[in-house]
């Protein structure tokens, strides 16, 4: 079990005895990004009002092609899966080839490869999508401010301004 959770629980990790690590002193200082401004590691915050952007953009979109009718549960179920899917286009393409979502944009925030590398890639983007969609990895945050799907990924969601 220690090594699933890794550093997400204290006393957990590579199960030495070796002394524990001492605490960064701001998110992302282990992974050699700055404190604060470009580059730093986003907060939870902006990462969270931008994937409500990103629903709200991916309903709006649903809304001109596929009809909604809130007392009608059928066209409601339909409705919600084709915003599903218009989601998941607005959220995997734009991070596969740009690193961030039309929300991310607004707020000025993206997702960088840990290795250096410029484009995410379309399998990180698509973990990353299947992985918000199950609501629970995002939430679960280390001492850098990593969720699961940026360890899954090998990522991190920095700031752009």
């Amino acid at each position: 079990m220690a090594r699933w959770t890794g550093e997400w629980l204290p006393g957990t990790g590579d199960g030495s005895t070796a002394a524990p690590r001492e605490a960064p002193k701001w998110r992302g200082e282990s992974m050699g990004l700055p404190e604060s401004g470009v580059g730093a590691v986003a907060g939870g915050g902006p990462r969270f009002l931008a994937l409500v952007l990103d629903l709200v953009l991916a309903s709006l979109i649903t809304a001109l092609f596929v009809r909604y009718d809130l007392q009608d549960a059928a066209a409601m179920q339909t409705f919600n899966l084709w915003a599903g899917a218009v989601w998941a286009v607005i959220t995997v393409l734009p991070v596969t080839f740009f690193g961030f979502t039309p929300g991310m944009a607004a707020l000025g925030i993206r997702v960088a490869r840990l290795d250096g590398a410029t484009m995410v890639g379309p399998w990180r983007a698509l973990v990353r999508m299947v992985l918000t969609a199950l609501l629970l990895p995002p939430l679960v945050r280390n001492a850098d401010g990593r969720n699961w799907l940026d360890r899954a990924t090998n990522t991190v969601v920095i700031r752009m301004r």
